[in-house]
């Protein structure tokens, strides 16, 4: 299962330039995060990672100021609930600060150079656009493959050394019913496969988080793998990775679960497992056996 980590990781690396890949910094270390990509959240993805708190914000790396917007500016027509943000431009990567505080932050704007270095001060953290609470939002844009790149997989990882936790099963039957697998008992038919997965970073009160990777197992065979790495833009809709590219719909229809596959059950005894993994590579494992009637 590791060398399989491990792979994904080189083939994301390889389309990412080295000097993104070996040379971000995460934009804060003394803020609180909030919530991280691929995190359901009312039944969307987060497309990036959250912080709270009310310090300064860095740029991640070397690169050239795209874009700054701040309340004054009603140049822009992109959406609003980024607040005041600004975009900074790696090559094939753009970073994103949103959310930013933005008396403050205009003032930092306007007295920034076109090329930045790395840690260079680009914004404070605040309260724009659409957020319940003071801080700051970051994410990662890659404009070649125009997709949505998780930054936990090519920046220094975070402290941790807890595995995630399975809190439960659940199956959509064809009338949309959630049923817990755990009940020991379901009809013949087609369902949606959905967990109910969180990880933690160093202790069990630390803000629940998406994990890394979940798989599906049924009967020994692999029925479903959904994955946090990169969510993609096809004709207008964002894509996740779930056994091939699928409509974000598909996954996150249900908060706070995940559905990672669906499957016909015949008759008989089944044992489906489900394996989380985190960014760190720590797991978690779950079995689940019931009898379809």
């Amino acid at each position: 299962m590791m060398e399989t980590i491990k792979i994904r990781f080189l083939s994301i690396a390889l389309l990412l330039s080295a000097s993104s890949v070996y040379a971000m910094d995460w934009p804060s270390l003394s803020e609180t995060l909030v919530s991280n990509f691929g995190w359901n959240d009312g039944g969307t993805p987060v497309l990036g990672v959250s912080f709270a708190g009310t310090g300064s914000v860095q740029a991640a790396d070397d690169g050239e100021i795209l874009f700054a917007q701040d309340s004054s500016n009603t140049a822009s027509q992109l959406p609003e609930p980024l607040g005041t943000w600004i975009a900074v431009d790696h090559g094939d990567i753009i970073s994103i600060y949103s959310r930013l505080d933005d008396r403050q932050s205009k003032e930092l704007f306007n007295a920034l150079p076109k090329s930045i270095s790395k840690n260079t001060e680009i914004g404070i953290s605040g309260r724009s656009g659409w957020t319940r609470f003071n801080g700051f939002h970051f994410s990662l844009f890659d404009r070649k493959d125009r997709r949505w790149v998780n930054p936990a997989m090519i920046m220094t990882p975070l402290p941790d050394t807890r595995s995630p936790l399975i809190r439960g099963l659940f199956l959509e039957n064809s009338d949309g019913q959630l049923i817990d697998a755990s009940q020991g008992r379901i009809a013949q038919g087609r369902y949606s496969i959905a967990v109910d997965v969180i990880d933690t970073l160093t202790s069990p009160s630390d803000t629940v988080l998406a994990p890394y990777r979940i798989v599906c197992i049924l009967n020994g065979s692999e029925v479903g793998e959904l994955t946090f790495e990169t969510y993609s833009a096809r004709d207008g809709v964002l894509m996740v990775y779930r056994n091939g590219l699928v409509p974000v719909s598909h996954v996150y229809a249900h908060d706070p679960f995940y559905e990672i596959g669906e499957t016909f059950f015949t008759r008989g005894q089944i044992t489906l497992e489900i394996i989380a993994y985190d960014i760190s590579g720590f797991t978690q494992s779950a079995v689940y056996r019931f009898t379809v009637e």
